[in-house]
């Protein structure tokens, strides 16, 4: 019994190393993406994974990494960028996405071309929805010497938490909304910039989200305030939201 408890508790840790914003954060953008899909586009999706079902599922990705079968999906929830990089250096990874070898780039590059191709694929479409979230996930462009901020460890209301935790959780938290209050809200707050936000590039939302990883690693966590903190990177957490779930409805109108 001790030795399942402790086995427990080393999982538990290693969850909060490498999941990428928590199950809130995912439904929220799959939330926002559902209610953007085209009306064919949503009913081959809920054909597919049920009624509702990329917000439901939108965590499943992350879920089957304790199942040995799925090994091979680690490495397709991040992409390591260097620091310095220019627009057009992305734009090589983005179109050569398996340069760096077979990280997130790769995978929804792969992913994307797999759904086109089998449409009844509801395994791509999972993987699909929750690696779009992943990508607006700034640490999860994050650097490789500090594995996405999980070796940076800052002082938040009192206890010691990685700042790849931060932007996975404690920032979603601190909001206090159920993903359903999130989203609606979200949708309201960027109401008169949605219209662009849906035309913006991949690349530009992708550059933008880069940017605000270099953003979060310039900021001097030594005598870090989490109110102070949150006031100050709230708008940003909200804009990835809302770019993530305008991304992927449009990546889901266009294969469907």
């Amino acid at each position: 019994m001790k030795q399942r408890l402790v086995l427990f508790l080393l999982l538990l840790g290693f969850s909060y190393q490498t999941y990428a914003f928590d199950a809130v954060g995912h439904r929220i953008i799959s939330e926002i993406a559902y209610d953007n899909l085209k009306c064919g586009t949503r009913k081959k999706v809920d054909k597919l994974l049920g009624k509702r079902g990329i917000i439901y599922t939108s965590v499943w990705a992350d879920n089957v990494r304790s199942d040995s079968a799925y090994a091979y999906s680690y490495n397709w929830h991040f992409q390591n960028l260097k620091d310095g990089m220019t627009k057009t250096e992305l734009q090589y990874l983005l179109d050569n996405p398996k340069s760096e070898g077979e990280y997130l780039f790769f995978a929804l590059d792969s992913l994307t071309q797999c759904l086109k191709k089998d449409k009844n694929n509801p395994e791509a479409l999972k993987f699909i929805v929750h690696f779009v979230a992943d990508l607006f996930q700034p640490m999860h462009l994050g650097r490789l010497s500090d594995l996405g901020g999980n070796r940076v460890i800052i002082s938040w209301f009192g206890r010691d938490i990685r700042l790849h935790q931060l932007w996975d959780t404690q920032m979603l938290e601190g909001q206090k909304f159920s993903y359903s209050e999130y989203s609606r809200y979200i949708q309201d707050k960027f109401a008169k910039q949605k219209k662009a936000l849906k035309k913006q590039p991949l690349l530009d939302a992708i550059w933008e989200t880069y940017l605000l990883r270099n953003k979060i690693y310039a900021y001097d966590y030594t005598n870090l305030r989490a109110y102070s903190y949150m006031y100050e990177f709230n708008d940003d957490m909200d804009g990835q939201l809302i770019c993530a779930g305008l991304q992927l409805a449009n990546l889901l109108n266009e294969i469907f």
